[in-house]
């Protein structure tokens, strides 16, 4: 792949300073890019690593206002690093784009599947299965009966897609995810436990990103919903009838319980775990290791163990670190006290 910094500039709708021809043949970081790479700066220190090397750099108008002289040529934009992203997508590796049918897959007579597709060997598309136009199913996966896969979806190696499973448009899901699997719910009888079946099933829709390892159980009864845009990191797990709204971001090993709703546009921090049968509002922020035990209002940030407000889990924090002064002092004072009181009783 081969692309004009001319090129580059209109895909992104920047200002380009300097010539418009030089080829780039990839991106890279500040420190490390090569003459063919471009890369992005968002400070003076990064900036200077990237003009001895890259060819060409990322900035915003703030970084290089000052700067009469111009020694790289630039895309100048109001997000450097949102830029970067967008440009680095053109040249990253498709090692999975291999139109056709792998001899060695079994794909269902029942199953649909559209042009353009990419299945690769040891894939299993059970029937009623629909597989849409120039999706790539990695070695590996499995697509369970009437499991739905949209087009343009990118499925790597041994996923596990279950029954009734429904993914969106543009839908990523990395390896060794699974979608669908049977949610935890059991119930105690007179000789043990019971299986209470799960006959819902899991909904994702357009442009969500699914990490490694995840797991997305079905719903007990109807579905277990991913909205629009989100964004779910590794060893994350959802289960039965959760619903996270759009562009949220799920951080790694989060956990979230039963019947759960997130809201749009929430960052679940690493490692946060989120209680069944509650609500956290649009535009919430959830710190990293905190337990969410009741419902968050929206556009707050909450921390801490159970969560509350961010500000006072600070100052909670801080006092903590203070405990052993304060018992000491708190003793002397109780001395103190003792000997007052015994000195009255002698009078």
């Amino acid at each position: 792949m081969v692309k004009t910094l001319r090129e580059l500039s209109e895909f992104v709708e920047g200002e380009l300073i300097g010539p418009d021809d030089i080829e780039i043949k990839g991106v890279g970081g500040a420190d490390n890019a090569t003459e063919h790479q471009i890369t992005f700066a968002l400070d003076e220190s990064f900036y200077n690593q990237a003009l001895k090397k890259a060819a060409a750099v990322i900035v915003s108008s703030e970084l290089i206002e000052d700067k009469k002289e111009k020694e790289k040529p630039l895309i100048i934009v109001d997000n450097p690093r949102f830029a970067f992203a967008k440009i680095a997508k053109i040249f990253i590796p498709q090692p999975y784009l291999s139109p056709g049918i792998d001899n060695l897959a079994k794909v269902s007579q029942e199953a649909k599947i559209g042009e353009g597709v990419s299945i690769h060997s040891g894939v299993v598309i059970e029937k009623g299965a629909v597989v849409g136009e120039n999706v790539i199913l990695a070695p590996g996966v499995y697509v369970g009966r009437n499991v739905e896969v949209g087009e343009g979806s990118i499925i790597h190696p041994n996923v596990v897609l279950e029954y009734d499973t429904k993914l969106g448009k543009r839908v990523e899901v990395n390896a060794g995810a699974v979608i669908g699997a049977q949610g935890y719910g059991f119930e105690k009888g007179p000789n043990g436990y019971i299986k209470v079946p799960q006959f819902g099933n899991v909904v994702i829709e357009d442009d969500v990103e699914i990490g490694a390892n995840v797991t997305i159980d079905r719903g007990a009864t109807g579905s277990t919903l991913i909205k629009r845009g989100t964004k779910i990191d590794n060893l994350v797990h959802i289960a039965h009838n959760v619903e996270v709204g759009e562009e949220s971001l799920i951080i790694a090993q989060v956990g979230i319980a039963g019947s759960a709703k997130v809201g749009n546009r929430v960052t679940l921090a690493g490692k946060a775990g989120v209680v069944g049968h509650l609500s956290i509002g649009d535009d919430t922020t959830v710190g990293a290791y905190s337990a969410v035990t009741n419902d968050i209002e929206g556009g707050t940030f909450v921390s801490g163990y159970p969560a509350h407000n961010h500000r006072d889990e600070r100052r909670i924090k801080a006092a903590r670190k203070k405990l052993p002064q304060t018992i000491k002092k708190i003793r002397r004072l109780e001395n103190r006290l003792e000997n007052l009181e015994n000195k009255v009783k002698g009078e």
